[in-house]
């Protein structure tokens, strides 16, 4: 048993396919099976089973699984007691993050760690509403969410904030100059699964503002297309100007609104360690290029409020 097979194990078992854990790991499926067979023989168990057109994990992957994620983590730090050196890793690390801040930081994180540590690899997974569970056990390394969720055992960093914006298709309505205008239009939102409100939402509906939803999608990028070549409206970061929302006309919010904050977020056990340390300073370098090729990307644009 080693560390190969431990990865090898949580990728299959969070992939729920040979395929997609061998695209992964960056290896063959044929590898993948055969790595798979060898540590079948190991635990005397076949592992995973076929169920319809995919495969699912049996009672003791799901118990090994778990203690795979501590062993891996163990091992980490241990590779790294004493020093770190970036340029040694040769690993996967998995970053939770919805579409803004996947598109906004992620690439540029990517492209900044990868000059220290061309072994590494990244993989993304959505955050929908992030959960204390994500990172307790294991599914990621860390979460970038404006929500850090509530629990003692988990440390978040701010990264940055940005400002709400109404968008819209100039091309077939006008621009909501006032209150009365906004309250009487169609808007579109966003609610992540399981039916979780953005929190601008909740704060304008418990201020009294109250706006007709016509269509809710789970994420931002499923939003340009009801608003193009329609009169609906949405209210969402103006950070989106310059990717998901390139082409729509924006204004400034005609109601009190609040700015959406973005966080950092790891689990207590990761704190002090020397990879993980390395990995959070990247993501928090990438910050302010990232914000500043943003704001360039629009104001390329010309006006657009």
């Amino acid at each position: 048993m080693d560390g190969r097979l431990l990865q090898l194990l949580l990728a299959v078992y969070e992939e729920q396919s040979v395929t997609r854990a061998a695209h992964r790991l960056g290896v063959t499926q044929s590898a993948v099976s055969h790595l798979l067979d060898k540590l079948r023989v190991i635990v005397g168990d076949p592992l995973f089973v076929r169920s319809g057109r995919g495969i699912v994990a049996t009672a003791r992957a799901e118990a090994l699984a778990q203690r795979a994620r501590l062993l891996l983590d163990d091992m980490r730090a241990f590779a790294t007691t004493g020093g770190f050196d970036p340029g040694t890793l040769s690993m996967s690390v998995t970053i939770a993050a919805n579409d803004l801040q996947r598109d906004l930081l992620l690439p540029l994180v990517l492209q900044r760690a990868r000059q220290q540590a061309p072994g590494l690899t990244l993989r993304v997974i959505p955050s929908g509403a992030p959960t204390p569970e994500m990172l307790r056990d294991g599914h990621c390394q860390l979460v970038i969410s404006p929500r850090p969720p509530e629990a003692a055992d988990l440390k978040h960093k701010r990264l940055f904030d940005d400002r709400y914006l109404v968008f819209y298709d100039a091309s077939r309505r006008d621009p909501p100059r006032d209150r009365a205008a906004y309250l009487s239009a169609d808007h579109v939102t966003v609610v992540y699964e399981p039916r979780r409100q953005l929190d601008l939402d909740q704060v304008l509906a418990s201020r009294g503002i109250h706006r007709r939803m016509v269509a809710s999608v789970p994420g931002f990028a499923g939003v340009p297309p009801f608003l193009r070549g329609s009169d609906l409206l949405a209210t969402a970061p103006s950070l989106l100007r310059a990717g998901l929302m390139r082409g729509l006309a924006a204004v400034p919010v005609p109601v009190p609104c609040p700015r959406m904050p973005m966080y950092l977020i790891w689990h207590v056990r990761h704190q002090d360690d020397a990879m993980h340390l390395w990995l959070r300073r990247q993501v928090e370098a990438a910050v302010k290029p990232a914000l500043q090729a943003a704001d360039e990307s629009s104001d390329a644009r010309g006006p657009g409020l």
